[in-house]
């Protein structure tokens, strides 16, 4: 590197147009069901376990309740999810899906390969590319 402040020489310019590109290349697959990326990533822990608290998404997301709460509020308008104050302790909201929102699954199934097909490259460049990312991220997960 020749002069460390050159935009060209920099590795967080192209991951953040990365970013981007991937949010932008997902977008007309999400048009079509109806969501926004936010909102498929919560989908996508629902998913996988249905009930979930609110907190528990959150962590999974990395996403605080300020910013999680009117992405539920919308999903919830849409039909996809419920939204329902435990009784044990009415701090705590439990997000379960509905019908529509289990439905919504397998209408999704398509998009990874959609988004893959769509960016030109194969499964072992992207699982290579979320390894350094996961690398250089080294979070702790929330048991996930």
């Amino acid at each position: 590197m020749d002069d460390p402040l050159h935009l060209k020489n920099q590795a967080c310019f192209p991951v953040y147009n990365l970013s981007r590109e991937i949010s932008s290349r997902y977008r007309p697959f999400l048009d079509e069901l109806g969501i926004t990326y936010p909102q498929y990533l919560v989908l996508m822990v629902l998913w996988e376990a249905d009930p979930q608290c609110v907190n528990e998404i959150g962590c999974k997301l990395h996403l605080d309740s300020g910013t999680l709460t009117p992405l539920l509020k919308r999903l919830q308008a849409k039909g996809f999810i419920i939204r329902t104050r435990k009784s044990c302790d009415e701090r705590v909201v439990e997000i379960n899906l509905t019908e529509a929102g289990r439905a919504l699954k397998i209408e999704a199934a398509s998009v990874p390969q959609k988004v893959m097909e769509a960016m030109n490259v194969t499964a072992e460049e992207l699982s290579e590319l979320k390894e350094v990312v996961l690398k250089i991220l080294n979070k702790q997960s929330c048991n996930s």
